[in-house]
């Protein structure tokens, strides 16, 4: 079974940056988008951000303007580029891959790391 390999989080101050990553641990076929999710003590799972097949990128407005989120199709990996993080960005970073094989569309999942951002 593949999984998602995800590495980068830590303990950040305020202002500072992070680089996360998110890597399969073997084959993928038919990546579509690759997304990065959040997720905060008490609060829901919520959408950072998406890189698209085509390279087209959204973001959460929160995180815009400071996070960019880029991927390596040869090697089938997402990053998250976080700058100027503030506090209210502690969480913990899932990362996402939709694949769209022979009509079915299928998900996978990173293990999530924990991001701390202190004030």
């Amino acid at each position: 079974q593949v999984q998602l390999v995800e590495s980068g989080g830590g303990l950040v101050q305020a202002g500072g940056s992070l680089r996360l990553s998110c890597a399969p641990s073997g084959v993928i076929f038919s990546i579509r988008d690759m997304s990065w999710y959040r997720q905060a003590p008490g609060k829901l799972r919520e959408l950072v951000g998406t890189t698209a097949v085509g390279g087209g990128t959204t973001y959460a407005d929160s995180v815009k303007g400071r996070f960019t989120i880029s991927r390596d199709n040869a090697k089938n990996t997402v990053y998250l580029q976080m700058n100027s993080l503030k506090p209210e960005d502690t969480a913990v970073y899932y990362c996402n891959v939709h694949v769209s094989l022979f009509g079915k569309e299928y998900d996978y999942w990173g293990q999530g790391t924990q991001v701390t951002v202190s004030s």
